[in-house]
Order: C-alpha cells, then structure tokens, then sequence
C-alpha cells in the first residue's frame, strides 16, 4: 500500500510520463527507480525532538551569539501561506542557526534541503528522523532523480515550509556563488498562489571552518564529511562569533512562469541579488578586504573607512560606521584565530588564504571604483 505523498508523486505529470518507460528501459524498471528515490528523499520532521536538540548542542550553540534582523518578515509570512526560505550558505552551523532562530521566535523550523554527503550514520539518521533534512544529489543529470525531486518538492510544500541553500553548497573561497534553479523550479512547479520566497542571509564573525574551507577553495578538492567535521572540531577550540541572519521582504511566486527557463533563471538571480544586499557587513570582512601584507594601524583605519564609504553608498547592511570600530572589534578575535599579527604599529598578515575567504565574502557589495582600497 502506497502512502499519500508516493501517490502524489507517482501521479505528476512528469513523474507519470517518465513511468511509460523509454530506450532501454521499461514502465516497470522506470517505476522501481523513481520509488527508489522517493524512499531516498523521504524524511520526517519531528518537532518535538528537534527543539530538543538545543541541550546536547549547546556546547557548541553557546559559542555563537544568534542575532535576528526582521525576523518579524518570517512571522508575517508565515501567517498568510507556505513559505519558502531562501539563504546563503556559509558553514555547516547555518542548518543549525537559521532553524533556531525562527524556532527562538515561535516558528516552526522549515524542511531544509541538505547535500547528501551529510546523511552518513548518526547524522543521517537524525537528518532524516528529527530535522526533516531532504538529501540532495547535486549536480545529477539523472533524468528520473530530477522528475522525482521536483514532484516531491512540490508535495512537500503543500504540507511544509522549505529551507534552500540557493548557491548549492558551501562558498569555498567565501565569495557569493552563483544560485541554483533546480528547487526554485520545483517550487514554481507546485503551482501554490500563495506559495512565497522570504530571502535571508547568515553571516558570521568567523565561519567556524573557515580554515577547511578557504584551503579546499585553493586546492578545488573537496574533503571526505568525517574528515572535515574533525577539523571543524579541531578549529572549534576557542572559537566564538556572532551569527547574523537578515530577512528580507517576501517574494510573491505567482507570476512566474515554471516553462520558461528564462523568468526561473531571473528568479534566481533576483533572489540571489535579494540575499546580496542583506547579508551583514562585520568587522573581520572589513579589515580583511582593506588589509595589505603589512600595513600601519592608522593607514589600515583610514582604508576601511573608505570602503565603508563606497559600501555605504551601496545601501550595504553595515554592522559599524566607522573604521575606527571595525578595527577595535575585529583585531584582536582575528590574532587569536591566527589570521593577522600585530608588530608594534604594523599589522601583518598570517593566514592569506584565509584573509582572502573574509575579504571575498563582500566583494558582490563593492562598486569597481572600490578596488583602490582592497588588495
């Protein structure tokens, strides 16, 4: 016996067509591989426990400050219809904050969409038995993994609110990515009028695997899940930040059109642009993109100012005014991660690579005649 959301998915028109089977493949082998991948993508949010996971985590939630802006967009929204929550994607802590916060102002956390590098073993299991974590299979061209992940998609937004990382995966070299369309194409496909984009952006005062990250980006490598999460463990000693999540106004979905690959593309360009413009501009991206190798204190000041000039002009989402403050909140923190020293008046750098992660991460925010004050 087959359960509602098997049905739903089994009777979408592409799902249904593609069922006819095809060149090399029969009606009956088509259907055992998209129920394959239905069971795949199965998941379950138990809300209950998922709040609860507060108090073995805490060990590492009480080393990050959460800082909402207009959250109260999210209470609106999600008063009047499904919603889907589109954000950037800095760290593996991101499916950790974003869902607290909401829960923190009384919304229940939305499903989120998760690389399926993460569903191994115990994590795999909570993922898809507590979280509601939906693997995704990134860059398949599998034509009955991608009919069924549509189908699905939309089934789940009829009973849902969705989290979508929209670049995909994490930024390695801390840069904005390009955004995806494939789930935003699902979520137009689920034909909902109601159904509604709320951008959000994270940002934090230090990535917690901003070391793992911007050497992969160097490398182009990616590193087995275990192996990274002991190293996030390794660099996690001592770390503290905070972490910024910015809400943006919704994004009605009704009048775009799912056939038309030109109005998905610029959909995900507009949200792309959206989660831009709210991302939080801190102290430690500030100092990283006005640094040189070795630099006077005051010169360093008088940089930053100058990019907080051009990014003020830019309506970018600024933490402080002035350089000044940005020197003063982010230089120490930045010693004791090894990124920067301090030699008498001089700063120099210690860690490029990852001074360049930070740096990166507001260059989308930068006019062109900025470059005289970065590297």
């Amino acid at each position: 016996m087959l359960d509602d959301i098997t049905q739903a998915v089994l009777a979408h028109d592409e799902v249904a067509r593609y069922l006819r089977g095809g060149p090399g493949e029969s009606g009956l082998e088509a259907r055992e591989r998209v129920q394959a991948y239905i069971e795949e993508l199965r998941t379950t949010q138990r809300y209950p426990f998922y709040r609860a996971l507060k108090h073995p985590l805490y060990p590492i939630l009480r080393k990050i400050t959460r800082v909402p802006e207009a959250v109260e967009i999210a209470e609106a929204a999600t008063g009047r219809g499904r919603v889907i929550y589109a954000s950037n994607h800095k760290s593996h802590l991101d499916y950790l904050i974003e869902p607290l916060i909401l829960d923190d102002h009384g919304i229940r956390p939305p499903l989120i969409a998760a690389g399926i590098n993460l569903f191994g073993g115990a994590l795999g299991l909570l993922h898809r038995h507590v979280t509601g974590a939906i693997p995704i299979r990134r860059n398949t061209k599998d034509p009955a993994y991608l009919v069924t992940l549509k189908a699905y998609v939309a089934e789940l937004l009829k009973r849902h609110d969705f989290l979508v990382y929209l670049e995909g995966g994490r930024s390695y070299n801390g840069a904005m990515k390009t955004p995806k369309t494939g789930l935003l194409h699902a979520a137009l496909q689920a034909g909902q009028d109601d159904l509604k984009i709320v951008p959000m952006a994270v940002a934090y005062d230090f990535v917690l695997e901003d070391q793992v990250l911007a050497h992969q980006g160097v490398k182009r490598q990616q590193r087995p899940f275990a192996r990274e999460l002991a190293e996030m463990v390794r660099y996690g000693v001592g770390y503290r930040s905070r972490a910024f999540v910015t809400f943006g106004a919704p994004v009605p979905l009704g009048g775009y059109d799912p056939c038309s690959r030109r109005e998905v593309m610029g959909l995900a360009s507009r949200i792309g642009d959206l989660i831009g413009k709210l991302h939080k501009v801190l102290p430690t991206a500030l100092v990283s993109a006005a640094m040189r190798p070795s630099i006077e204190l005051a010169e360093l000041t008088d940089r930053i100012d100058r990019l907080i000039e051009v990014l003020r002009s830019n309506n970018a989402n600024l933490a402080v005014s002035t350089g000044q403050q940005a020197l003063n909140e982010a230089i120490e923190p930045m010693i004791e991660r090894g990124i920067v020293i301090l030699d008498g008046t001089k700063c120099r750098v210690r860690e490029r690579i990852v001074l360049r992660y930070y740096a990166r991460s507001i260059q989308h925010l930068l006019s062109p005649r900025s470059d005289q004050a970065t590297h």
